[in-house]
């Protein structure tokens, strides 16, 4: 008896899960969710929601937020709406890629406003500062402005964010990827932190997928997994090429990604109705791009510009140890617009200011080549929670390399090891204790100047294998249809030899 009881509240148990998962018309309860639920209802989490929060609010590209104004309602207490109302909500969005309504979308959807509200409220913040920089890029693009919100499911808004996978910055490139769509990647510079910078490459990425699946939900799967793994799932789910067909086919954590991103459009734009609010940032909306040709501590500017340096490093993420190398190529620092003006009256002082302290044990080249990489031969000392991943975004390597270099099995590494790596140091070194320390640079005309949208181009002269694909990637900001117009091109074709103009301003 006891054993047909125990059979019979399993079956009971068993119907109910189905009957849960189950999409029904009309009001539905919705799903409270757990771990467990989450793994098999909406796949592997990405790692920007499981982001430690405490954390990231006090990290130091947030350290200048404060307390939202009153105009929204804000508690811990989640207000729940039916599935109709969701449904209907996300049709009324503006959007060109489909706001598909499923029990998948809507468990993303209360992922985000019962377990990760403060997650929200830090990215609905950091919303407030990069999404005009964002939805400006796309627009250039002509690609849909609801892309923006890809972004807070790759790095939750954090333009700092590595995963353990060697990921990086704001659209989370790999190190080969990111170099692949023009960025530059090494010991001092990642412009996989740039926000405007990785945008261009990650719509040039946009683009090329569009070209090939000309779906959506399959161009966001595939820069999730690959387009290789998205080619493979629509093989095995015989040549249909819907995402909610080969769903069951892709990778687990790609099975969420587009439930995650539909349920990001949501809740970025009905947070007050779940009593969520941002937190308001003082970092400045208007900011001016200043040339720098010389190289250049963060600390020097900040100094005599009476900034915070943090305030400084928010602004110029893609700087990992705070040295410009302007020396090697022109490059840019961005300064809130009150304070531009007092960098271009002190900008030879600055150059100048704790040069000895701060840049004296830099050998740099003032003739030395953009295009001429120094490799440094260096030894990191690995620290506790550390990983070949961790070291190889740090460094601008990656972990294979440093596996190779050191003759090590996996990617895993004892704290305090000695780890030799070669560095692409972006043409500045550091001097040994026994090399002679720089003296100060002289100064000189000011020679540097805030950025204006000049119209500037080099030619390219095409070589055999080239398409105007491969060679829009070698230029940040220039897509094919730019080559196109600039070269008055009315198809994709081009030859051996022909010289094309390429836009640079």
């Amino acid at each position: 008896m006891n054993r047909h009881l125990h059979i019979l509240f399993y079956f009971l148990c068993f119907c109910l899960s189905v009957n849960a998962q189950q999409e029904t018309s009309g009001e539905q309860n919705y799903s409270v969710l757990s771990t467990d639920t989450l793994s098999e209802d909406i796949g592997m989490i990405p790692e920007s929601l499981d982001a430690n929060v405490d954390s990231l609010l006090q990290s130091w590209h947030v350290k200048y937020f404060s307390k939202t104004d009153d105009y929204c309602h804000d508690d811990e207490n989640n207000v729940y709406f039916t599935d109709e109302v969701i449904r209907a909500r996300l049709e009324k969005l503006p959007h060109v890629i489909p706001m598909t309504f499923n029990n998948l979308v809507r468990n993303s959807i209360n992922l985000y406003t019962e377990r990760r509200r403060s997650l929200i409220r830090y990215m609905l913040g950091m919303a407030d500062y990069y999404f005009p920089l964002i939805e400006q890029i796309l627009d250039e693009h002509n690609l849909p402005l609801e892309l923006k919100y890809l972004a807070v499911v790759e790095s939750a808004l954090n333009p700092t964010a590595v995963s353990r996978v060697g990921a990086s910055g704001f659209w989370q490139f790999m190190l080969p990827t990111g170099k692949s769509y023009g960025l530059e990647i090494n010991s001092l510079v990642d412009e996989r932190r740039d926000p405007v910078k990785a945008t261009y490459a990650a719509c040039r990425y946009f683009k090329d997928m569009y070209d090939i699946y000309q779906d959506w939900h399959l161009v966001l799967a595939s820069y999730n997994c690959g387009p290789g793994n998205v080619n493979k799932a629509i093989r095995r789910a015989g040549g249909k090429m819907d995402f909610w067909q080969i769903y069951q086919y892709l990778p687990r954590e790609t099975r969420s990604y587009v439930p995650l991103f539909i349920a990001a459009n949501y809740v970025m734009n009905y947070y007050c109705d779940h009593n969520i609010c941002p937190v308001q940032t003082s970092l400045p909306l208007s900011t001016d791009t200043i040339m720098v040709n010389r190289i250049l501590h963060l600390q020097q500017v900040a100094d005599l510009t009476q900034m915070d340096i943090e305030q400084i490093r928010a602004l110029n993420p893609q700087y990992k140890r705070d040295i410009i190398p302007g020396n090697v190529k022109t490059s840019v620092l961005k300064l809130p617009t009150a304070k531009s003006f007092a960098y271009v009256d002190k900008e030879d002082t600055i150059y100048m200011h704790r040069f000895e302290e701060l840049l004296a044990n830099t050998l740099y080249d003032t003739n030395s080549s953009p295009n001429t990489s120094t490799r440094e031969q260096i030894t990191h000392v690995t620290k506790a929670g550390e990983n070949l991943f961790t070291i190889a975004d740090k460094y601008g390597v990656t972990a294979r390399e440093i596996r190779t270099w050191n003759g090590l099995g996996s990617n895993r590494v004892a704290s305090g090891k000695r780890l030799k790596l070669y560095v692409n140091n972006g043409g500045v070194a550091f001097a040994s204790n026994n090399t002679a320390k720089q003296t100060a640079p002289q100064q000189v005309a000011t020679t540097s100047s805030r950025a204006s949208a000049g119209n500037g181009q080099v030619t390219y002269k095409v070589k055999s294998g080239d398409s105007l694909y491969s060679i829009a990637k070698k230029y940040p900001g220039v897509s094919v249809s730019t080559l196109q117009k600039a070269n008055n091109l009315s198809n994709t074709n081009i030859r051996p030899g022909q010289i094309l103009k390429i836009p640079t301003g």
